[in-house]
């Protein structure tokens, strides 16, 4: 099984971020799919999730309101497009994968039960 980031790169101050996760090896409609974020010296941070089946969004405060979790069809596609881009963004973006047993925000903000981790891609800000 693997996750595989693409679409990171440098984004301009008040410009969009799209983001794309591609899982592989194996069938994910079932599993939770999400974005981290993290900075050198920081925690890792949940920016997004779609849940499993249904395709529920759920969002972290700074990205609620800027920004789209979507999947394709199949499950294995998911993509994060993220607007007005602030230097504060600026991180290193990892999707993952598990299955949750569980609803509602504090469920999948939770780094837990999430099996599989992509290698991470970064975003740089330019202000």
């Amino acid at each position: 099984v693997q996750l595989a980031e693409s679409g990171g790169g440098v984004v301009q101050a008040g410009g969009s971020l799209r983001l794309s996760c591609v899982a592989s090896g194996g069938t994910f409609r079932e599993y939770a799919m999400a974005w981290f974020r993290q900075v050198p010296g920081k925690e890792r941070e949940f920016v997004a999730a779609i849940s499993g089946n249904d395709d529920t969004p759920y969002y972290s405060d700074f990205a609620d309101g800027r920004s789209t979790i979507s999947r394709d069809t199949v499950g294995n596609t998911m993509t994060l497009h993220m607007s007005y881009m602030m230097p504060m963004d600026a991180a290193v973006y990892t999707c993952a994968a598990g299955r949750k047993y569980c609803s509602g925000l504090g469920c999948f903000v939770s780094p837990f039960e999430y099996n599989y981790w992509g290698p991470g891609t970064q975003v740089t800000v330019s202000s």
